[in-house]
């Protein structure tokens, strides 16, 4: 893959990197290997920025940035670095100067949003009972019992950090909106993905975790905004 960038993947609330793991799949046998995934801490924006950052740094030249969910926020945090040539949304925020993932949010609350439970500790957990139907009823209910016991809750406190420089504003983007999102709200999707002058905008009728329903269109839209970059 000669002359491609290396694709960063950052992960949102409620999982991890391998969350990405069969996104990462198709993308392999596309003949991309360059592809890096990021466990970020999910306890600050600036953190979680700063850990895609460091990623960043390690990269041997230009980076692809892919974020989803909450992901979103954090290559619009990190994209502004200067090896960054792309941005990728899939069913994710995009917050512009001043916004939030919570106030974004808010405008249109999403069907799950009763399913979130904070604990004594400050974190906020998607209801293991209710992850399959809330954040990837697409996928089997296996699938969806292994995601939401192994969940990775993020503190509450960062549904308000707020973005300052939108990387969005100044790099190439691209996004997917998930139809069937009880996450993050479709009518949100559409309008972050609306305003950015996106390259190019798919629909999938997936729920929030279309990286793991919907890999290989995850994917080819991955691939799409690689080629155009590199």
């Amino acid at each position: 893959m000669s002359g491609k960038p290396t694709i960063v993947l950052v992960h949102g609330f409620w999982g991890g990197a391998a969350h990405w793991g069969k996104t990462i799949v198709e993308l392999s046998r596309k003949g991309y290997s360059d592809i890096k995934a990021v466990e970020v801490p999910l306890t600050s924006l600036a953190d979680d920025a700063e850990r895609t950052r460091k990623m960043i740094e390690q990269a041997p030249g230009p980076v692809l940035l892919v974020g989803h969910s909450y992901g979103g926020a954090v290559i619009t945090a990190a994209g502004g670095h200067d090896k960054v040539v792309g941005l990728v949304y899939i069913a994710a925020f995009a917050p512009d100067t001043g916004e939030s993932p919570g106030g974004i949010t808010q405008e249109h609350l999403p069907v799950a949003a009763p399913n979130l439970a904070p604990d004594s500790d400050g974190y906020l957990w998607l209801k293991a009972d209710k992850f399959h139907e809330s954040f990837c009823q697409d996928l089997t209910a296996d699938e969806g019992l292994v995601m939401g016991v192994t969940q990775k809750a993020p503190l509450a406190s960062t549904f308000g950090d707020t973005i300052s420089e939108p990387a969005w504003r100044s790099k190439p983007c691209w996004y997917q909106i998930s139809s069937e999102d009880r996450m993050i709200a479709p009518e949100n999707q559409q309008r972050m993905s609306a305003r950015m002058n996106a390259k190019k905008v798919i629909t999938l009728d997936a729920s929030h975790a279309s990286l793991a329903s919907r890999p290989a269109e995850v994917a080819g839209l991955i691939d799409e905004a690689a080629k155009a970059v590199g």
